[in-house]
């Protein structure tokens, strides 16, 4: 089964090219986030050249939030795609039962994903890096919990893509995976952000009513 699903991973044109996508927007969003930053600037913001108070594996990482997309793109299309071209009845004759499809699906998606993204974030931490010289923020991959940063992202990515996998599965449109996905990992997050800020304004604005009742 592994090596039935490894060899229609390696037959999709689009599989290698959204790999290396995800590989080139971790190093670009790291490079253009170490090259733009502003020492000094309001704490909180998004890095780059108006960002807020980071440090050199955070802005490192910047390109995480780019990258997940394409990886989960490429889970989705792993195990959706088959629905869509018909190949899934095949796949099913040979192996009747979901579960263990989809675990071979994950099974061989995850560890390409850990092993590109995981040599990707070190190449984008010493790209970004020589922007930040001379800054009280810079790092080296030899500074305490660095590596452990970087090795996460990693991870990080191959859960997505894994994640991917599963959501094709349930979903069984690609189109319809895709966009559950982007919610899931760009949306959500800021909805999230947006309706905290707005629960705080409203306490903050009772206990201020509270303090002049006073």
């Amino acid at each position: 089964m592994l090596r039935s699903e490894w060899a229609k991973f390696w037959s999709l044109r689009s599989g290698w090219i959204i790999l290396a996508v995800a590989v080139f927007l971790l190093v670009l969003f790291a490079t253009i986030a170490g090259y733009t930053y502003t020492a000094g600037a309001t704490a909180g913001g998004p890095p780059g050249r108006n960002g807020g108070d980071s440090d050199a594996v955070g802005l490192a990482l910047t390109g995480v939030t780019f990258a997940s997309p394409a990886a989960g793109v490429l889970g989705v299309l792993l195990s959706a795609g088959e629905y869509s071209t018909g190949m899934i009845r095949s796949t099913l004759t040979a192996v009747p039962r979901r579960l263990p499809v989809l675990w071979a699906k994950a099974a061989v998606i995850g560890p390409i994903a850990l092993v590109l993204t995981t040599l990707g974030a070190p190449a984008a931490f010493g790209l970004g890096s020589p922007g930040l010289s001379g800054e009280k923020i810079c790092l080296s991959l030899g500074d305490d919990g660095v590596l452990r940063s970087l090795a996460g992202a990693g991870l990080y990515l191959a859960l997505v893509a894994a994640f991917g996998v599963a959501l094709g599965v349930l979903l069984r449109n690609s189109a319809g995976a895709i966009a559950s996905l982007v919610g899931i990992l760009l949306i959500l997050p800021g909805a999230k952000i947006g309706a905290r800020g707005r629960i705080q304004a409203v306490i903050t604005a009772y206990d201020a009513g509270l303090v002049r009742a006073e």
